[in-house]
């Protein structure tokens, strides 16, 4: 069977074709498209016109792609923007009747589980409790778990295009810019210091966009390969920092020239590393990685499972 996975982000709508067989995928394409749903409206609960005409634009082009690859079902997932934008179901609606793909409005919580997933099987997250982190444009998601089970998970809606529309209004992004974002997430971040008090992760485990740049550019300073199929990327501590102090100071431009950094990533990543850097710094953790899956891949294996589970069910 062939299944095709739709993440419906803030920032970046994703597509994955994958070939399930007893219980397991392969990948037979994947795309992102920076349609930018949430830009200019994020912050009032709307989305715009124009968002909306990027966004239908965008699963027409996906629509056709799973129709050439002889996609079975199609399982699609909008989260932070459309979930909280008062025009949400309506943008819902029209892209049933556009492309004649169904949305499913996932909540935070199940934006969590369903990243824990994902990373679950990419990693192999053992006894040892981690803390896995999912910046989106609209929310965030932190999960504080192991191997064997989730302790703790929660959805903050602070996300990097919420922060940038709110404080980044210069670039390189001003000192006073700055101290507002950690202010602002000093306020909004207190559960998650609770958290991680209690059950006192050792290792950040990074997933999806900026997590894959920050990787990408340590990659190319280091002169590591990159393997098509890895399911962890590379990146320490120390790179971080490094990557982040030259991110901080530079402009778009500037940003943009630095090796492994894509168009996709250049304005988010600002207060994206600002983010990754201020939990560092108020948990103690030392140690990074990065997962290569994230919410698609944990949509896909839910599925997979609902499906087998479905038809053993039939099979009784």
């Amino acid at each position: 069977m062939r299944i095709a996975v739709i993440d419906m982000g803030t920032n970046t709508f994703h597509l994955l074709v994958a070939e399930v067989s007893n219980g397991q995928f392969e990948t037979i394409y994947r795309e992102k498209s920076a349609v930018k749903i949430g830009a200019n409206g994020i912050n009032d609960g709307l989305i715009t016109e124009a968002a909306q005409s990027r966004a239908i634009k965008t699963l027409r082009r996906f629509k056709q792609i799973t129709d050439v690859e002889n996609v079975d079902r199609v399982f699609a997932t909008a989260t932070s923007a459309i979930r909280n934008a008062s025009n949400g179901q309506e943008l819902v609606d029209k892209i049933k009747v556009e492309t004649g793909i169904t949305t499913g409005i996932i909540s935070g919580d199940e934006e969590a589980q369903l990243i824990y997933y994902g990373v679950g099987h990419a990693l192999n997250l053992g006894e040892e409790t981690s803390l896995i982190m999912d910046i989106g444009g609209g929310s965030i998601e932190f999960i504080i778990g192991n191997a064997k089970e989730i302790l703790w998970k929660h959805s903050f809606e602070i996300g990097g295009q919420r922060m940038i529309e709110r404080f980044h209004r210069h670039d390189p992004i001003l000192d006073n810019e700055r101290e507002a974002v950690e202010a602002y997430l000093k306020e909004n971040l207190s559960l998650l210091f609770e958290k991680v008090s209690t059950y006192k992760p050792g290792t950040l485990v990074g997933s999806s966009g900026t997590f894959d740049t920050l990787s990408d550019i340590f990659r190319v300073q280091e002169g590591l390969e990159k393997s098509p199929d890895a399911t962890e990327f590379p990146l320490t501590l120390e790179g971080f920092n490094r990557i982040a102090d030259e991110i901080i100071t530079k402009n778009r431009d500037q940003r943009l020239a630095i090796p492994g950094m894509i168009e996709l990533r250049v304005d988010m990543i600002v207060v994206a590393v600002i983010l990754i850097n201020f939990v560092l710094t108020h948990s103690g953790i030392e140690k990074i990685r990065v997962s290569a899956y994230a919410l698609k891949e944990g949509v896909l294996l839910n599925t997979i499972h609902q499906l087998a589970k479905q038809a053993s069910v039939n099979k009784v």
